[in-house]
């Protein structure tokens, strides 16, 4: 399996010649769900979620899918019949080959005065990689080999992200939702996540690729 990093909290997976995309937001490239065999969604947040990426992905390929909570569902259904599916926790599919098991309820709390919204993550091909969305989801009884690892946010702080590195305890750790992260802090981030999250860490440009398994 390949990872390729794109901007932000979107990232493709490539596998036996198909491709699996997760989160094509905002943020990401307008081509980030281009050629995608399949496209997962955590919630509907605009980083995440980005109806013309979206869109551009689904009529690049008119066999692709899109496998995502209701809330995302629902505005998609009517333009894609039949090619978008809804999914909760506990679900599991094969999407582009790859066996995908759904974790997670709720978005993590922004602000008490803010309504929660719904979140869910993926646990791909049982525990190769992990993208919890906007949430510090630990996908229980699984072990994880790579942790996408959601490192700045307005919900989160550097001791959050530390402490979820260790509770989930991955192989290693690669940094996602990182856009508004300025290019001075990062040294600052890495520095406390390679120190104390007891595991492998490391963050790549968008567009980089790395190896799994």
């Amino acid at each position: 399996m390949e990872l390729t990093k794109k901007t932000h909290a979107c990232v493709r997976l490539e596998k036996d010649g198909r491709a699996l995309v997760i989160d094509p937001g905002v943020f990401s490239e307008a081509d980030a769900a281009v050629g995608a065999d399949a496209i997962l969604v955590t919630h509907e947040h605009m980083d995440h979620f980005n109806e013309e990426r979206l869109r551009a992905g689904m009529e690049a390929n008119p066999a692709a899918e899109i496998w995502t909570l209701a809330s995302v569902a629902e505005q998609l259904s009517a333009a894609f019949p039949g090619r978008v599916h809804t999914v909760g926790e506990g679900d599991t599919f094969t999407a582009a080959g790859f066996e995908v098991e759904v974790h997670g309820q709720l978005h993590a709390v922004i602000h008490p005065d803010i309504p929660r919204i719904t979140n869910v993550g993926y646990l791909i091909d049982g525990g190769a990689v992990f993208h919890p969305g906007d949430a510090l989801t630990v996908p229980e009884g699984r072990s994880v080999d790579t942790l996408l690892l959601p490192v700045h946010a307005p919900w989160n702080k550097v001791a959050e992200i530390i402490d979820y590195v260790r509770e989930v305890a991955p192989q290693r750790a690669i940094d996602i939702h990182d856009s508004l992260l300025q290019d001075h802090a990062r040294p600052i981030y890495d520095s406390m996540i390679d120190k104390l999250g007891g595991t492998d860490h490391g963050r790549l440009a968008p567009g980089a690729r790395a190896a799994l398994g």
